[in-house]
């Protein structure tokens, strides 16, 4: 896996990682309770951190988009 994500989109995706696992826990819901759309958020989130720390998108080598300098 050679990295194709830059600076700025490793750190829009921690930023949107975090907030989306945070967002269903912090509403209220707490972990006892919590509906489809809750589940899906914290997968959401956990992806887009593995992703901002793996440096790799495979959606982009799928689309040929790489946007770091190297």
């Amino acid at each position: 896996m050679t990295a194709n994500m830059g600076k700025a989109d490793r750190l829009l995706r921690l930023i949107a990682g975090l907030v989306l696992i945070a967002a269903p826990l912090i509403g209220g819901m707490g972990l006892f309770g919590m509906t489809w759309l809750n589940y899906v958020m914290i997968v959401a989130g956990i992806v887009m951190l593995a992703t901002s720390t793996m440096r790799f998108c495979p959606l982009y080598t799928i689309f040929g988009i790489r946007t770091c300098k190297v």
